[in-house]
């Protein structure tokens, strides 16, 4: 065994026995790990509350070389997701990101998507309210992109060959944009020519966000958890997402 420090945000917990947690964990070094918080659930434990999900900190993790189940021995807090509690939509947005790197995420380095979650949820507990409908999108499909499954977007996800201007022909599960003659054979939502510019936006690499009213916001949601659920989910359910893609906004 090795006893390791490194940047981490929980992801999830789970009661084990009468006083000990399972912690998932997104950590910058080791990717996302699995580990037992010994004594977590009693009264006077060294933890104290700092296990809470979607806090940030410093873990001290003892690795275990033959088992995937680490023990935890030390979290030193540094956030705590209270901005995020200020709005349900804030928070689900938090939760779908936590949910899809615990999906995707390898356990073995992946600074970018780290970097990304982390600065994901701080920016997420500061930005003013207006922007968030655009920013959530622009988080999770920047993640997305991180964890290796970005959508084709400048040229056919199917043949390569250059799309025409204009709306877009978009093919979840084929990736991403198809020419007009891959199209024909496949299921397509067909986007507009401002609706492929908000796209272009939230999932490239542009700093603009497109205006979004309710109904489009709600529109590129359906599109996004479309795609997670084909590149991504593997048939898993992902409740967060769902969340997070209706109920979180008020859609019926």
């Amino acid at each position: 065994m090795s006893l390791i420090s490194t940047p981490a945000i929980i992801l999830a917990t789970l009661r084990y026995g009468e006083t000990s947690k399972i912690v998932r964990l997104a950590t910058r070094d080791h990717g996302v790990q699995s580990a037992i918080a010994k004594g977590a659930l009693r009264p006077r434990s060294r933890f104290g509350a700092a296990l809470q999900v979607l806090s940030g900190g410093q873990a001290h993790l003892l690795l275990s070389e033959r088992r995937e189940l680490h023990t935890l021995t030390g979290f030193d807090l540094a956030t705590l997701p209270v901005g995020l509690t200020v709005e349900i939509a804030r928070y689900a947005t938090a939760a779908a990101l936590a949910e899809v790197m615990l999906r995707v995420a390898p356990a073995e380095p992946h600074p970018e998507a780290y970097d990304l979650l982390a600065e994901g949820l701080d920016s997420l507990a500061r930005l003013p309210s207006s922007e968030l409908p655009a920013v959530s999108l622009r988080l999770l499909w920047r993640l997305v992109g991180a964890l290796g499954f970005s959508p084709a977007l400048t040229l056919c996800a199917r043949d390569g060959g250059s799309l025409p201007p204009g709306g877009m022909r978009f093919s979840a599960p084929d990736g991403g944009a198809l020419c007009a003659q891959c199209a024909r054979s496949a299921e397509v939502v067909t986007l507009p020519p401002e609706a492929r510019a908000a796209l272009e936006m939230l999932a490239g690499e542009s700093d603009d966000l497109p205006s979004l009213d309710v109904r489009h916001a709600a529109a590129h949601r359906r599109l996004l958890a479309r795609y997670i659920h084909f590149h991504l989910a593997e048939g898993a359910a992902l409740p967060a997402l769902e969340f997070w893609q209706a109920q979180a906004w008020g859609v019926p």
